[in-house]
């Protein structure tokens, strides 16, 4: 007897027990049918998440194929923007030479005009003089006619 009322006892203290875990058993369920969930049936749950990594896998592709698609528009402008840029240089390096060059012929036409506007004072003071000469001898001249 005591074994059946320790049994029946068990099967007693055994039934709240049972509709305890029905109930937390039966609420599981209910998430997991709901859809804010994320944890849904296993069949379903399975096929979402092959579903949501296929999506991502094709996302991610298709982003890598974009990136270097990118990539390679990048490095054409790159080796664009290189070969401009040396004929700037080269254009910017012909520009100095021409312009040292055109620097040098400056002082050089300088030169020569300082030595040409010496000169002309030269020949002018030398002019001034023999033209004052040249009226001395006249007034000497026009002396001696009138002493005649």
């Amino acid at each position: 007897m005591d074994y059946i009322d320790g049994c029946t006892t068990h099967r007693v203290f055994s039934f709240p027990q049972i509709k305890r875990l029905k109930g937390q058993l039966e609420e599981r369920s209910q998430r997991n049918r709901s859809p804010e969930n994320p944890e849904s049936s296993d069949m379903e749950n399975g096929s979402d998440l092959q579903r949501d990594a296929s999506r991502q896998i094709s996302d991610l592709k298709f982003k890598l194929t974009k990136s270097t698609q990118e990539v390679t528009a990048l490095e054409q402008n790159i080796i664009r923007l290189e070969s401009q840029l040396t004929r700037y240089k080269d254009s910017s390096e012909n520009a100095e030479k021409i312009e040292d060059e055109l620097k040098a012929e400056k002082r050089r036409l300088q030169r020569e005009l300082r030595t040409a506007l010496d000169k002309i004072e030269e020949l002018e003071v030398g002019n001034s003089h023999l033209v004052k000469r040249l009226e001395k001898m006249k007034a000497n001249r026009s002396a001696i006619l009138s002493h005649q």
